[in-house]
């Protein structure tokens, strides 16, 4: 009750009084997963192989607004169905075993409700976006539920530890939203700051510094380059990043290093990228190449004591990262094959222990409003290494995956 009086109570002050009570846009996605394993994947003793998912998710984009004052809602409905949400119970305390469904169970609000759940099937509801919003000349205020992302990493991205996509993701349509303060400061010269403070609630149910972020970040213009400079209290960890971007040659450079300290440790992380777009045998084509070092990461001959390095598990746990070792390189190309169609072939390369990731994206825009979206996915690497399959703690057996394929087709409206 707490959680929707809350909700209900922001929703009523923004519209009270409003002239506007839209339903801006929406979509109808539905999902295809398809995932195999090798004869020594623990993962195979499970659901064996193929494993085969449909999913289907329903966004219905709502906002209001009235002079300097606006709101927003995003209500989702969310079917997941197949053989991989038995994981969630058989590989429930690894650190590896495949994401659950998105849940508020540490969030500010309750927004979530499931209608029903068993083990290969769970129906929910939820509102992923719920805020009020002042906008003036030269300040921008939102309370509630919505979402930020900082950093200038394309593939890996330290800077953003407000609920990151993980690197190989193919849908980045909409990232998970947080409740949270969030406020922009923009001066004249065109630099601002922008202030976020995230509410979270521990294990108790209860909300403290020790679970929340509050983050200061400035971004300036200097010339032609942009520069950034973050400070963040994050859970109980102390973060400074900076970084910019710049143009070179026709291309752009982007990075930033991250310092966190720690309980335990302080910890340098770097990324660096450069992409560059061109026109090839009459087509449009734009490439990524980037560089990622993982400062809370483990060399090859560690991972075996992987569940003890509490920092790097903390965040693998939480979402906020999603490498295990020290040293990355990662890049692709997308080709515009016609106005409606579009193929990246991508990689993804653990330099510490040889292991990798190569995958195939298509997209067809084949009817308006219409988008199909699919992906190959191959791991590579031997045993013990990364994408190759980490050890699972029981002797010969191995969290591994064998190839993979993703199909989406979501009607936009």
């Amino acid at each position: 009750m707490r959680a929707w009086g809350l909700a209900a109570l922001l929703l009523f002050s923004t519209t009270i009084q409003a002239q506007l009570l839209n339903l801006k846009s929406g979509h109808l996605k539905g999902q295809y997963l398809l995932g195999t394993y090798p004869d020594d994947s623990l993962i195979r003793d499970f659901v064996g192989t193929p494993t085969h998912d449909l999913n289907a998710d329903l966004r219905l984009l709502i906002d209001g607004r009235k002079d300097n004052w606006s709101w927003q809602g995003d209500y989702q409905m969310v079917l997941r169905s197949g053989d991989t949400l038995e994981l969630r119970q058989a590989l429930a305390d690894n650190i590896l075993s495949p994401a659950a469904v998105q849940n508020d169970d540490r969030r500010l609000m309750d927004l979530t409700h499931v209608i029903s759940d068993n083990d290969n099937r769970i129906l929910l509801y939820r509102m992923d976006r719920l805020h009020l919003a002042y906008t003036g000349d030269k300040i921008v205020v939102r309370a509630g539920r919505q979402a930020v992302s900082w950093g200038n990493g394309l593939i890996y991205n330290p800077v953003d530890f407000f609920n990151p996509f993980d690197p190989a993701a193919v849908d980045t349509e909409y990232k998970a939203g947080d409740d949270m303060l969030y406020a922009q400061y923009l001066q004249d010269s065109g630099n601002d700051f922008q202030f976020v403070s995230v509410w979270r609630r521990d294990d108790d149910g209860h909300t403290d510094h020790d679970v929340n972020t509050n983050a200061l970040k400035y971004h300036a213009f200097i010339g032609e380059r942009e520069v950034d400079v973050l400070l963040a209290q994050h859970y109980e960890d102390d973060i400074f990043t900076t970084g910019g971007v710049s143009s070179w040659g026709g291309a752009i450079v982007r990075g930033d290093i991250v310092v966190t300290h720690t309980d335990l440790d302080t910890y340098l992380s770097a990324v660096a990228n450069v992409s560059y777009s061109w026109t090839w045998g009459g087509k449009n084509m734009s490439g990524v190449f980037e560089y990622f070092h993982n400062g809370l990461g483990l060399e090859e001959n560690d991972y075996d004591n992987l569940q003890q390095e509490t920092d790097l598990v903390a965040r693998l746990t939480r979402g906020e990262l999603f490498t295990v070792g020290k040293n990355y390189l990662a890049g692709g190309v997308t080709i515009e094959m016609t106005p409606l169609i579009n193929i990246s072939p991508n990689a993804f390369f653990n330099i510490g222990d040889g292991s990798g990731l190569a995958q195939l994206v298509g997209q067809y825009n084949f009817k308006q409003n219409w988008l199909f979206l699919m992906a190959l996915n191959v791991p590579f690497g031997s045993s013990g290494t990364e994408f190759g399959g980490l050890d699972s703690g029981i002797p010969d057996k191995q969290l591994s995956n064998g190839p993979g394929v993703f199909a989406q087709i979501a009607f936009y409206f």
